[in-house]
C-alpha cells in the first residue's frame, strides 16, 4: 500500500487533465453514479458485525475513524489512565494493505462503506458517548451521510454529543504554505500533484477553523495551518521500545537505519545517494526498512546506532518518538519554528539532531568519528519521550481544552 500511494503521488502529473478531473470529481462526489459504481466493488456483507460499546463512566469518549500509527487507540488509553471518570473507545477502518494497528472496534472496509445496518446500528452506539473526537476529517459512519462529516457533526451535536476534532497531516497541511517554509518541501517536487490537496486542505482548515468546536492537531507543524488548534502529541508506550543504553565507542561502521512511510514525503530519494556513498567508504552500514510489521520495529531500532527520521515535511512524529524511546540517534530536519514552540510548550529541547539532505554527510561523518555523540542524544531523546509523549501531556491537553470544558 505504501509504495503504491507514493507511486501515485509522483505520476498523477503525467495524468491527462480530463483524468485528473474524473478522478478528483468521483473522490469529491462519493454518492454519484461513479462513486456508486466504486463502492459497490467493495462488496456488499450480509452480517452486520460489532458496534461500538462503552461503560456507563461520566465521561465516554469516542475517537476514529483512521487510527493513524495506532493514535486513536493511544489517546483513548491515556486518557482512561488520566482520570477514573473517563471510558474512552477509538474505532478504525480496516484498509486492506495498508498499516494494521489495534483498534477496540475494526470494521472491515465494505461494511464501513455499504452496511447500512451497521452503519445505522453504529450511530446509536456512538450517540451514548458523551464526546466524539474526530480524525482527520473523515466521516464515521461511511456512506451513511453521504461522506458528509459536516453533517455527521451536526447530527451527533443535535443528539447532546461534544464534538471534536484532530488533523493528522495532509489533511490540514496547505501545500502553497508549506512549499514556501522549506527548500525541501515535497510540494515543490514538479511531479507532485497539488490541485486537490491545496482544494481540500483548504477546505478543511476553514471548516475547522469556522466549527466552533475544539480542534487539535498531532504534530505541532500544523500549528502554521491552524494557529488556534491546540498541541495533542503523540502517544508511544516507551516500555515497549526500550533497549539496552545507548551505543558507545565501537570500531563497527555506524548502523544507521531508514524506515519511510512513505519515501517521497519522508524524503529517502534525497538522502540515499549520500548514504550508498557512505556505506561504500565504510563509514556507515545502511539499513533501509520497507513493508516490515510494526511488529518487528521495536527490535529494528534496538540494532541501531543512528534511526534518519523525515527531511521535507520539516517536523517529527510517531517514528521519531519510539526510535528515541530505544535510546537512538534521531536525525531529521526539523523547522526552527517548530522546534521552538515544542521547547516552549514543553520546557526541552526537541533532541532530533538537525540535518538536511545536504548537510546529513557532514553530520553522519562527525557522530562516526565520536561516538560519544550518540549516548548524549540518546539520553536527551529517552527523557524527552518520557516526559512529552507517554500519553500524560496529551490526556492533559484533551482534558483542560475540550472536556474539562465541556464535561456536567
Amino acid at each position: 500500500m505504501t509504495g503504491l500511494v507514493d507511486r501515485l503521488l509522483r505520476v498523477r502529473n503525467r495524468f491527462p487533465r480530463v483524468v485528473n478531473r474524473a478522478i478528483d470529481y468521483v473522490a469529491d462526489h462519493p454518492m454519484g453514479l461513479l462513486g456508486q459504481l466504486a463502492a459497490r466493488r467493495l462488496g456488499y456483507p450480509l452480517d452486520i458485525p460489532e458496534v461500538s460499546t462503552v461503560d456507563s463512566r461520566l465521561i465516554r469518549v469516542f475517537i476514529a475513524p483512521v487510527n493513524y500509527s495506532n493514535q486513536g487507540r493511544m489517546w483513548a488509553r491515556s486518557l482512561e489512565l488520566a482520570d477514573p471518570r473517563i471510558a474512552a473507545r477509538n474505532m478504525a477502518v480496516d484498509i486492506p494493505g495498508g498499516f494494521s494497528f489495534p483498534a477496540d472496534l475494526v470494521v472491515p472496509v465494505p461494511v464501513y462503506h455499504n452496511s447500512t445496518g451497521w452503519q445505522s446500528a453504529q450511530l446509536a452506539a456512538v450517540e451514548r458517548f458523551s464526546h466524539v473526537l474526530i480524525e482527520a476529517e473523515e466521516p464515521l459512519f461511511g456512506r451513511l451521510f453521504g461522506r458528509d462529516v459536516v453533517a455527521e457533526s451536526r447530527v451527533l451535536i443535535a443528539a447532546g454529543v461534544d464534538v471534536a476534532f484532530i488533523a493528522h497531516g495532509t489533511d490540514v497541511r496547505l501545500p502553497s504554505r508549506h512549499a514556501a517554509s522549506t527548500p525541501w518541501s515535497p510540494y515543490l517536487d514538479p511531479d507532485m500533484y497539488l490541485a486537490r490537496l491545496e482544494r481540500r486542505a483548504q477546505e478543511h482548515i476553514d471548516f475547522l477553523t469556522g466549527s466552533g468546536r475544539p480542534v487539535f492537531v498531532s504534530t505541532p507543524d500544523l500549528l502554521a495551518d491552524l494557529p488556534n488548534a491546540s498541541w495533542c502529541p503523540v502517544v508511544i508506550d516507551p516500555s515497549k521500545w526500550a533497549g539496552p543504553p545507548p551505543a558507545s565507542q565501537s570500531p563497527q561502521p555506524l548502523r544507521v537505519v531508514h524506515a519511510p512511510s512513505s519515501p517521497t514525503i519522508k524524503g529517502t530519494q534525497l538522502i540515499e545517494p549520500t548514504l550508498r556513498r557512505l556505506m561504500d567508504q565504510g563509514t556507515i552500514e545502511y539499513v533501509p526498512v520497507v513493508g516490515v510489521a510494526s511488529s518487528r520495529m521495536p527490535e529494528i531500532f534496538r540494532e541501531a546506532d543512528v534511526v534518519l527520521d523525515q527531511f521535507r515535511l520539516g517536523s517529527y512524529g510517531v517514528a521519531a518518538c519510539e526510535a528515541m524511546a530505544a535510546g537512538k540517534t534521531v536525525i531529521g530536519h526539523v523547522l526552527e519554528d517548530v522546534r521552538d514552540y515544542v521547547s516552549q510548550a514543553t520546557g526541552l529541547s526537541l533532541p532530533v539532531v538537525e540535518a538536511t539532505p545536504a548537510s546529513l554527510e557532514g553530520v553522519l561523518k562527525k557522530m562516526a568519528a565520536d561516538r560519544s555523540l550518540l549516548g548524549a542524544s540518546g539520553r536527551a531523546g529517552i527523557t524527552f519521550v518520557s516526559a512529552v509523549h507517554d500519553g500524560r501531556r496529551s490526556a492533559a491537553v484533551l482534558k483542560a481544552d475540550w472536556l474539562d470544558l465541556h464535561s456536567m
